[in-house]
């Protein structure tokens, strides 16, 4: 075999996180190859041209999640990546109750709330107190390896790191995080809050790549999951990235070359390749083999074990439990090339909540309904909506005095009743999402010049997403931390020596932030040193 096909580790995909685990695998001195099916590196995190002078992030959106450990270590901003804060968190337009602001400034949020209740505005800061204080608690285990919890003497060992962690956190502290980690977002809201625009506002983000209702137990923790974030050192905020995401996984690529990994594109896997009990490398599509002790998977953990290992080389528990995965964000994806901005009824006018986060449901019962009706009938009638216009920061993705919108759109269930399959319905279901920002923005539907829809299967079908989901994989409370993707495997280590996962489906979990490919690229590189280690000992 030609030393070009033999690497000391080979990543499974190409998205931002299998690129992020690369690049620290190759800054130790491993040689690196990753191997991406499609034409375009970034997975979900990419920038294209949709419409003729309009491109956009075709998939994930905004900007948030990202390690601001991972932009110091690889030197994303100096190959070029360049985030603006939103100036707006969140803007709702209410119809006849008028809007709502979310603002990055707690006194100008207060006034806006206070519009719609003075107990709200008063009780504001103690929330996001709580919520950021909860949030420091949990950051520290983002880049830790969670235990394998199996049984094995390695959980005492965890247990008491685990300990020691969280040894100082107060008794108060830790009633708040079991309430977001066993409650409802509606329940947890309730409690707090009494506008139902308020609670609408914060509600929101329990919602966004989750299929279930805000009134579902466990949706307290996907809120938190999406607060987690910083931008540009800014606990809890969210912002653009200049040239769209795609240019998040231009600048780890970037870094990745520079160590020395080995980029290829249309690269289909056909399988894992397993001998005498270890990994032995993978066979592509075309039939070349290339040869690698160590395949670190950074796909979805259905398709890793499914798809690409031969079933035999895997117990019947493992495979019945990721036949059982859940997966399903409901998430439907629209970029839409627009002549104008959009005028609101509410605010007409040009202003900064044309650059935040506008969201298009005014209750939690509005977002109740529309889970309802879509595991009912398959999507809602009254969607939820969430529109960004990155162009009115980003000149680069429209043509002068154009724009470019992402619409990133729930409940939209990835299994329709009857006969009814998703290509068949996708463009009246984009009219649909179009005519529910028209009854706030009457201009928008006329201003709409082209438009790419995604429903959740073409989500699956162009980015490897199991039924359109953003997290692979639910974060629901028994796919989280130790037991993502199952117990026994949440170190990032899979069941076939040399098998590794650097995915979403592994711990923290979904969004745009590389720390699963961080994690594993350092439990990689820990067992490569103890194999070092032990055949020193044994020379």
């Amino acid at each position: 075999m030609a030393d070009a096909d033999r690497f000391d580790v080979i990543v499974v995909g190409g998205g931002h996180n299998g690129m992020v685990c690369s690049a620290y695998l190759a800054g130790s001195g491993l040689r690196v190859c990753v191997l991406e099916r499609r034409p375009i590196l970034g997975g979900a995190a990419v920038t294209e041209t949709f419409h003729p002078g309009f491109r956009n992030s075709s998939a994930s959106y905004t900007v948030g999640l990202l390690s601001p450990k991972i932009l110091r270590d690889l030197h994303l901003a100096d190959h070029g990546l360049r985030i603006l804060e939103r100036p707006l968190a969140n803007f709702l337009p209410l119809g006849a109750a008028g809007h709502l602001q979310v603002s990055g400034e707690l006194e100008a949020t207060q006034r806006a709330f206070a519009l719609h209740s003075k107990r709200d505005a008063r009780r504001l800061p103690e929330y996001y107190a709580m919520l950021s204080d909860v949030a420091h608690v949990w950051r520290r285990l983002l880049h830790q390896t969670p235990p394998r919890l199996d049984g094995g003497p390695s959980d005492l060992m965890d247990g008491i790191r685990l300990r020691r962690q969280l040894g100082d956190v107060p008794l108060t502290l830790r009633r708040d995080l079991l309430a977001l980690l066993g409650r409802s977002a509606a329940d947890l809201l309730s409690a707090w809050f009494e506008s139902e625009p308020v609670k609408a506002a914060f509600g929101f983000d329990a919602v966004v790549g989750h299929f279930a209702s805000p009134y579902e137990v466990g949706t307290a923790y996907v809120l938190l999951h999406h607060v987690m974030g910083e931008v540009n050192g800014k606990a809890g905020a969210w912002g653009h990235a200049i040239g769209g995401m795609g240019a998040i996984s231009d600048a780890v690529a970037a870094e990745a070359r520079a160590r020395g990994v080995q980029l290829e594109t249309d690269a289909p896997i056909r399988a894992i390749e397993i001998a005498q009990g270890r990994v032995k490398g993978v066979r592509l599509d075309s039939g070349r083999f290339i040869e690698a002790p160590v395949v670190a998977a950074a796909v979805n953990p259905r398709y890793l074990f499914l798809e690409l290992i031969d079933s035999a080389h895997l117990d019947g528990e493992l495979l019945r439990r990721i036949r059982n995965w859940k997966c399903g964000s409901a998430t439907f994806r629209m970029n839409v090339a627009l002549s104008e901005l959009p005028r609101f009824d509410c605010l007409p006018g040009a202003g900064d909540h044309h650059r935040a986060g506008i969201i298009m449901a005014p209750s939690l019962d509005y977002m109740d309904t529309a889970y309802q009706e879509a595991r009912r009938d398959g999507w809602a009638s009254r969607p939820i909506v969430e529109m960004l216009i990155p162009s009115t920061v980003d000149s680069t993705l429209a043509p002068e005095g154009a724009h470019v919108a992402s619409l990133f759109c729930q409940h939209f269930n990835p299994e329709l009743p009857g006969d009814l399959e998703w290509d068949q319905v996708r463009d009246r279901v984009a009219d649909l999402i179009i005519d529910t920002v028209d009854a706030h923005a009457p201009n928008f539907r006329r201003s709409v010049l082209g438009r790419m829809s995604l429903s959740p299967v073409d989500l699956e079908r162009r980015f490897g997403l199991p039924a359109g989901d953003i997290f692979h994989g639910a974060l629901s409370q028994d796919q989280l931390y130790s037991a993502r993707p199952l117990l026994g495997y949440g170190n990032y280590r899979g069941p076939i020596p040399g098998l590794y996962m650097c995915a979403s489906g592994t711990h923290p979990g979904g969004g745009v932030s590389g720390i699963p490919g961080h994690n594993a690229a350092r439990e990689i590189l820990s067992d490569q040193r103890s194999w070092w280690r032990r055949r020193f000992r044994l020379g």
